[in-house]
């Protein structure tokens, strides 16, 4: 298999980009990531933040962006920003609960999403939508109960991304092996966060995720472009938190 990338959700470690950015950056590609996932920016333009990431050697691996930013007259200055960024990736990572609120909600929200698809499509660009808890909640509808997880990503086209937050997932109720088998192909990124049911601090690798299975059918089954590491619990500060993170993720595949 090709070596996957490694890259880090900055939402990982907020604070410390709100207080200096260019020096968060600058550590994480010293642990040795190889990309960043913004999750804001901090009041700096694309120009600036493409200029920090090729300065330490880092791609951009994506960007967690509101739905607003997607539509009507506000995506073509979306597509310009990310374009000078060099991102590829424009996930959304919450919706309002009036678009996830019922089996009609979802299916409207899957069929706006396709149409944001096909707009990015044309800059080279895609969406997609990262899951949290909710999303996994039963739904009463046509033919029985179904989650909003599998009405959105059944019904949308192949090309929007199944951005999976593993721990998320199983916190939800989810098993996250099955739902990866049943969307191939759609796993373009993947969100890389631990569960632990004895200890919430637990950091990547020292909790309940079956990690080498996740890792063999992101890469045999999702079509896996980028691994992230999302970390949202700190046994030490953030900054240590996503270093050991990466020192354990580098065990486990072996790299």
């Amino acid at each position: 298999m090709a070596k996957i990338p490694v890259g880090v959700q900055l939402y990982s470690i907020r604070d410390d980009c709100a207080r200096d950015l260019p020096a968060a950056i600058a550590a994480v590609a010293k642990m040795g990531y190889a990309g960043v996932e913004f999750a804001g920016y901090y009041n700096h333009s694309a120009r600036e933040l493409r200029k920090m990431l090729d300065d330490n050697g880092l791609r951009c691996c994506g960007t967690h962006i509101g739905l607003n930013t997607l539509l009507g007259d506000a995506l073509p200055a979306t597509v310009e920003f990310n374009l000078e960024l060099g991102n590829p990736y424009l996930i959304v990572p919450w919706l309002p609960a009036e678009r996830r609120a019922s089996r009609a909600a979802w299916l409207e929200t899957a069929g706006l999403f396709d149409e944001i698809s096909v707009r990015l499509g044309g800059h080279g660009l895609r969406t997609g939508y990262h899951n949290h808890t909710e999303e996994f909640q039963l739904l009463e509808g046509e033919v029985g109960f179904e989650t909003g997880f599998d009405l959105f990503f059944g019904y949308t086209r192949r090309e929007v991304i199944m951005q999976f937050d593993i721990g998320n997932a199983i916190h939800g109720g989810a098993d996250p092996l099955a739902c990866i088998k049943r969307y191939p192909g759609r796993g373009a990124t993947i969100h890389l966060k631990e569960y632990s049911a004895r200890d919430d601090l637990a950091l990547l690798g020292e909790g309940d995720v079956p990690w080498t299975q996740v890792f063999e059918l992101s890469e045999t089954v999702s079509g896996v472009e980028w691994y992230i590491v999302e970390q949202e619990s700190y046994p030490v500060t953030p900054l240590e938190s996503v270093a050991k993170c990466l020192g354990n993720l580098r065990g486990l595949l072996k790299i």
